[in-house]
């Protein structure tokens, strides 16, 4: 039986990879759990735990060799075969993913982009150009796309979920603000940019409130100290 593993630890996943690129870039040979924590401000004991879901990789003594672990972590997310992506949208998103290089160089290939708009029919965005929506069903039939990313608006983007579904694709990347309910066989990963900044809004607001009472504490203290002057002289 497969050994389940956490949602947290599938997310810190690809911030291990990336922290281990970097490092290669450097030419580090080998690291420890603590120094690596120390980088990703995660627990060396968590990042132990993390590893040991997979096998643990480092050793005693030594730590871990940079490279096999990137190598490692990089099998573990599947990003040692390609996958074929095809973006549904040729919007402001659809045309910021396919423009971006960094997506190809982990083994995202971006086969073609699809709208419905006839002035971006035909023009050409990263290194495809766009189809008309008209033709998703039939490319999809015939190519069948390891990834779907939805980046149209919410209203559409249910009954695209459902369609290419129903022709085969069986991982979604979803950029609509919607929730998506398809089969338990299929894979969707959401991407909701709005609920990211209103994430980032409240950590603001919550620093702010911290910093006001912390001000407050230190005008107490000092209104104090001053009042206890007072009264000795």
């Amino acid at each position: 039986m497969q050994k389940v593993i956490s949602t947290a630890v599938i997310k810190r996943l690809p911030r291990y990879y990336r922290y281990l690129g970097e490092l290669r870039k450097k030419e580090v040979v080998r690291i420890s759990s603590k120094e690596l924590s120390e980088k990703m401000n995660v627990t060396a004991s968590q990042i132990r735990q993390d590893l040991n879901n997979f096998g643990g990789f480092g050793q005693q003594g030594y730590g871990y060799n940079v490279e096999y672990l990137y190598t490692e972590i990089g099998k573990i997310l599947g990003l040692d075969q390609e996958h074929e992506v095809v973006i549904v949208g040729a919007g402001n998103i659809g045309q910021a993913i396919a423009n971006y290089a960094d997506f190809a160089r982990r083994g995202f290939d971006f086969k073609a982009v699809f709208d419905v708009k006839p002035e971006l029919i035909g023009r050409k965005i990263g290194n495809v150009k766009v189809r008309d929506m008209r033709e998703l069903k039939e490319y999809v039939i015939k190519n069948k796309p390891d990834i779907v990313a939805l980046a149209l608006p919410k209203e559409y983007a249910v009954q695209v979920a459902n369609d290419v579904v129903s022709w085969g694709v069986n991982a979604i990347w979803n950029f609509a603000p919607v929730e998506l309910r398809l089969p338990k066989h299929v894979v969707v990963e959401n991407v909701h940019l709005t609920e990211s900044l209103m994430r980032l809004s409240y950590n603001i607001r919550a620093l702010q409130d911290k910093q006001k009472e912390n001000g407050a504490e230190q005008q107490s203290a000092a209104k104090t100290i001053e009042e206890s002057a007072v009264t000795k002289e």
